[in-house]
């Protein structure tokens, strides 16, 4: 398969117009993408490379990352508030925009190793990202900090991709009840309003008996 070809000039000018979030996730993947060499002279440019020289311990697990990053964001280790006025009321802080880059970037991960193995272990770190992504709809500025009325939705989540992973984690370690019971229950309070897309995913992801289950489950 071919790849097209993109114009730097153009890429360049793309980006200038994007917001700061877009930005943010786009280095992040840039990061993982560059090989060691090409990553470090990148980051000699903006930053010093002896602040950024591995502490000697291995990278953790999936779930120990996002366990983690849950420590950090309850800690507000990534809040950072700003005085609001009406010309930056549509703004995010730094911490704001870096959290929600780390999450997708956690969430990209999950979404990968679910199609992989380690059902049990990628299921509870995507349900940890659940947790917080319930936490800033349920407290507010905790977390992260959002100068109008904000909530999980500024997040940008792309419940078509993460769900669909989900089931197939959750297809792996839940009795049937439990599966139609809990598809049912996230679809509701993330996006019930692509309820039908999610509901046939989870049907595909499911057991005979699950999808029994889950027809029980929508009454």
């Amino acid at each position: 398969m071919s790849v097209q070809k993109i114009d730097l000039d153009k890429l360049r000018a793309a980006i200038r117009i994007l917001g700061d979030e877009s930005v943010y996730l786009m280095l992040a993947e840039a990061i993982d993408m560059l090989p060691p060499t090409k990553l470090e002279k990148l980051a000699s440019h903006y930053l010093n490379p002896a602040q950024l020289r591995p502490d000697g311990e291995s990278r953790g697990s999936l779930l120990e990352d996002v366990k983690a990053f849950e420590k950090a964001s309850l800690h507000g280790d990534y809040y950072e508030s700003f005085d609001v006025n009406w010309k930056n009321s549509t703004e995010m802080s730094k911490g704001t925009r870096g959290w929600i880059a780390e999450f997708c970037r956690l969430l990209d991960r999950c979404t990968a190793q679910a199609m992989k193995s380690d059902f049990s272990e990628t299921r509870a770190a995507i349900e940890i990202c659940f947790g917080l992504l319930r936490r800033i709809d349920e407290c507010g500025d905790d977390v992260i900090f959002f100068a109008d009325e904000g909530g999980a939705w500024q997040v940008g989540v792309d419940w078509g991709k993460v769900l669909p992973a989900w089931f197939v984690c959750l297809s792996a370690t839940a009795e049937p009840r439990e599966y139609g019971r809990r598809v049912v229950e996230i679809i509701e309070e993330f996006d019930k309003s692509n309820r039908e897309k999610h509901i046939s995913a989870a049907q595909r992801a499911a057991t005979a008996d699950q999808r029994i289950a889950l027809r029980a489950a929508q009454g």
